[in-house]
C-alpha cells in the first residue's frame, strides 16, 4: 500500500518524529513523507511514533487509494491539528484565555491548590514531638507496637489550637493573617494545646477555611474509620451532612489511637505532646513558604464561601486531599535534599543504608517540598482529565443509520442518542444509562457504540469495562480485540486472581494490615508503602510502549509498572472491578489514587451485574455511566 505521513509536529517532537519517518519513508517535503509499505510496516511506524510522542506531537497517515482519492488511517499525537479528513488548517482566530478555568470547569482550581499548600506545610507538623523524635533516632531501641497517638492526629491538634489561639477564633482571616504576619506564638502554642487535647471535641468550634485543613491533615493517610462494630454501628444510618457535623464526632478513637496496651499508652502519651526542640518557629524557610501559601489562601476566601454556598466544597476537599497524597508519596520516595539547610534537628523519616537505619527528610524540608510537590499535582488535574488519548476511527463502530437484523438495535440507541443530545444541545454533562438485554444480543458491543455515541466528538472512545469474573473479562477483551478491530495499544485488559464475589477476606487479613502499617511506621513514613498491589495480576497489553502525555514526574510512585500504565493510559479498559473499586473503598493509604485518576478523563461501564448478586437472573443488564 502507498501511504503518505503528515508531520505537524512542533519543538523536539519534530526532531524525534523526523528520525522515525526517515527511517521507513522518503521524504518528499518539509514535513512530509511517501512510501510502499506493508500493513505490519505501517503498525510498526505507528507503535515508534507512540513511544515517542508527547503533547507537541501530531502525525497523520494517508492511504493513497487511487490517483484521485486517499483515505486518513490514523493520528498520533494531537488530532486537533487536523479535521477529519486530515486536512491541515490555513487560518486560525484567536480568542482570549481569559476565564478558562470556567469554561473547562475548573472553576475552582485555584482554591484547591490553596487548600493543598497550606494542608501540606502542617500535614506531619507533629512529628516534632519528642515521642516521634526519638522513634526515628537510628541509636533508640524502642520496642513499642505503634505510637500511642498517630503523628496526623498530633499534627491536627496543634493546627486547630492555633487557630483558636487567635483573638477571633471564629474568622479565618484572623489564623491566616496570623501566619502571613508569622505573628503566631510558639510558647502560647504549647499551652493551647494541652487544653485541645482534653477537649471531648476538639476539632469543633472552628471557621470554614480552617475546617477544611483539619481535615486534609486528619485524613492524609487514612480516613476516620471506627474498628469497634458496636460503636461504628451507632453512627449507621445518621445523616451528616456538614464538614461541622462530621468533625463534632472525630476524636482520636477513630483509627489515631494506638491503645494496644492501656499502661503502656498512659505512660507514654504525654511525650506525643511535647516539643522540646520547638515547633519550627525558627525554620525561616518553612514559615516563609506557610506565609505565602496563608496569602494565596485568603484572596481565594470569597471562592471558598461560594463553594459552601452551593456544595462544590465535597469535591474540593476530595480534589484537595487527593493531590496532598500523592505529593506526600511523591517526595517521602526521595532521597533528601543534600543542599538543604537546616540547623534545627527535626526528622521526618529514615531510610535503611547497606542494613544501617539514618535519618533521611528534615521535617522542614518534608513540609515544604511536599507543598510545592502537591501544588504541581493541583495544577495538572484539568490535564488528568483532558490529555490521555482516545481510541478513534474504529472502523467496526461507525454508525449506520439504515442499519437491519438481529443487532438494528444497537443504531437505533445511537439515533435516540444523537437525537437527544441535538435536543439539549449538548449540555447533559453526565448520563446514567441502563442496558438491558438479553444474552447473546449484543450487549458489549452496544456498550461501545453507546459510549463512543457519548463521546464529545462522537468518533471516539475513552471508558472502562468492569466485570465481575475474570473469564468474562478475558472473553470481552477477546471480543472487542477480534469482534471490533480495537488494537492491542488502544486495549488493555486487568484481571484479578478471584472472582469478585471471593474479594470479602478483609477480616482475615486484618491482622496482615497491621503488621505493614507497623513495619512501615518504623521508617516515619507511611507514604513510602506502595500505592497499587500486583498480587494475582494479569497483563494482556505492552503498556511499557505507551509514554504518557501526562508530567510523569508527580506520577513516578504511581507509574511503577506497565499495568498501572495500561490503567491510566489505556483508551478502552476491561478490568475486573476489583481495580476500579479502590477509588471509593479505600481506607487506608493512597491505593485509591490510581483508579481515581483513571475516572477522571474516562467513562465506566458495569457489565453482567447479575454476577454481583447472590442469585442470578436470565438477563443480564449493565450501568454506563
Amino acid at each position: 500500500m502507498m501511504v503518505t505521513f503528515v508531520s505537524q509536529c512542533e519543538k523536539h517532537a519534530l526532531k524525534r518524529t523526523r528520525r522515525v519517518l526517515d527511517a521507513f519513508a522518503n521524504r518528499i517535503g518539509d514535513n512530509t513523507w511517501q512510501t510502499l509499505i506493508t500493513e505490519d510496516g505501517l503498525q510498526t511506524v505507528k507503535k515508534l511514533l507512540r513511544q515517542s510522542a508527547s503533547r507537541n506531537t501530531a502525525v497523520s497517515c494517508h492511504w493513497v487509494r487511487s490517483r484521485s482519492r486517499s483515505q486518513l488511517l490514523w493520528v498520533v499525537g494531537q488530532k486537533n491539528k487536523f479535521n477529519e479528513q486530515g486536512f491541515v488548517p490555513v487560518n486560525r482566530t484567536e480568542k482570549s484565555l481569559l476565564g478558562s478555568e470556567h469554561e473547562n470547569n475548573w472553576k475552582y482550581l485555584p482554591l484547591i491548590n490553596a487548600l493543598t499548600r497550606l494542608a501540606a506545610l502542617f500535614h506531619d507538623w507533629g512529628k516534632a514531638s519528642q515521642l516521634f523524635q526519638d522513634k526515628l533516632n537510628p541509636n533508640s531501641r524502642m520496642h513499642f507496637k505503634g505510637d500511642p497517638l498517630r503523628h496526623e492526629w498530633v499534627s491536627v491538634l496543634l493546627f486547630s489550637a492555633l487557630v483558636k489561639s487567635q483573638s477571633e477564633p471564629n474568622n479565618d482571616e484572623s489564623w491566616i493573617t496570623a501566619l502571613i504576619t508569622s505573628s503566631w506564638s510558639e510558647q502560647q502554642l504549647k499551652v493551647g494545646i494541652q487544653e485541645n487535647k482534653t477537649r471531648e471535641k476538639p476539632l469543633t468550634a472552628l471557621p470554614d477555611a480552617a475546617s477544611l485543613i483539619v481535615w486534609l491533615i486528619v485524613s492524609h493517610h487514612r480516613l476516620p474509620f471506627i474498628e469497634n462494630q458496636e460503636r461504628r454501628n451507632s453512627f449507621a444510618g445518621k445523616a451528616c451532612d456538614s464538614l461541622d457535623n462530621l468533625l463534632k464526632i472525630i476524636d482520636e478513637q477513630w483509627g489515631y489511637q494506638n491503645n494496644y496496651n492501656l499502661q503502656e499508652y498512659e505512660g507514654r502519651v504525654s511525650q506525643c505532646f511535647e516539643f522540646p526542640e520547638g515547633l519550627l518557629s525558627e525554620s525561616l524557610t518553612w514559615k516563609l513558604a506557610v506565609s505565602q501559601a496563608a496569602e494565596h489562601l485568603k484572596h481565594q476566601l470569597p471562592l471558598l464561601n461560594e463553594a459552601l454556598e452551593n456544595g462544590c466544597w465535597r469535591l474540593v476537599a476530595q480534589q484537595a486531599r487527593l493531590c496532598l497524597m500523592l505529593g506526600d508519596h511523591n517526595y517521602s520516595s526521595k532521597n533528601a535534599d543534600p543542599d538543604w539547610q537546616s540547623h534545627i534537628p527535626l526528622y521526618a523519616n529514615t531510610q535503611r543504608l547497606d542494613g544501617v537505619m539514618q535519618y533521611k527528610q528534615k521535617l522542614d524540608e518534608h513540609l515544604v517540598n511536599v507543598a510545592k510537590t502537591a501544588a504541581n499535582v493541583t495544577e495538572y488535574l484539568p490535564f488528568f482529565e483532558s490529555e490521555p488519548r482516545l481510541a478513534s476511527d474504529i472502523e467496526k463502530l461507525k454508525h449506520d443509520k439504515n442499519a437491519t437484523g438481529k443487532f438494528s438495535w444497537q443504531e437505533d440507541v445511537v439515533n435516540h442518542i444523537y437525537q437527544y443530545r441535538e435536543e439539549q444541545q449538548d449540555k447533559t454533562q453526565g448520563y446514567f444509562i441502563v442496558n438491558m438485554a438479553s444474552t447473546g444480543s449484543g450487549k458489549t458491543t452496544a456498550n461501545a457504540k453507546i459510549m463512543q455515541a457519548l463521546s464529545e466528538d462522537k468518533q471516539s472512545l475513552r471508558f472502562v469495562l468492569a466485570l465481575g469474573l475474570r473469564t468474562l473479562t478475558l472473553q470481552t477483551g477477546d471480543e472487542y480485540r477480534e469482534r471490533l478491530g480495537i488494537a492491542e495499544d488502544n486495549l488493555a485488559v486487568l484481571i484479578g486472581s478471584k472472582a469478585v464475589l471471593e474479594l470479602h477476606q478483609e477480616e482475615n487479613d486484618k491482622q496482615k494490615i497491621i503488621e505493614k502499617e507497623h513495619q512501615l511506621d518504623e521508617f516515619g513514613s507511611e507514604s513510602q508503602d506502595r500505592l497499587f498491589d500486583d498480587e494475582g495480576l494479569e497483563l494482556n497489553w505492552l503498556a511499557e510502549s505507551w509514554q504518557g502525555c501526562l508530567p510523569e514526574d508527580e506520577l513516578s510512585t504511581v507509574l511503577t509498572r506497565p499495568k498501572d500504565r495500561a490503567l491510566l493510559y489505556a483508551p478502552v479498559l476491561a478490568c475486573t472491578i476489583d481495580h476500579i473499586m479502590g477509588a471509593t473503598e479505600t481506607i487506608r493509604g493512597g491505593r485509591y489514587i490510581l483508579p481515581y485518576l483513571r475516572l477522571m478523563s474516562s467513562d465506566l461501564v458495569i457489565d453482567e451485574i447479575d454476577d454481583f448478586i447472590g442469585n442470578n437472573h436470565p438477563n443480564a443488564g449493565a450501568f454506563l455511566f
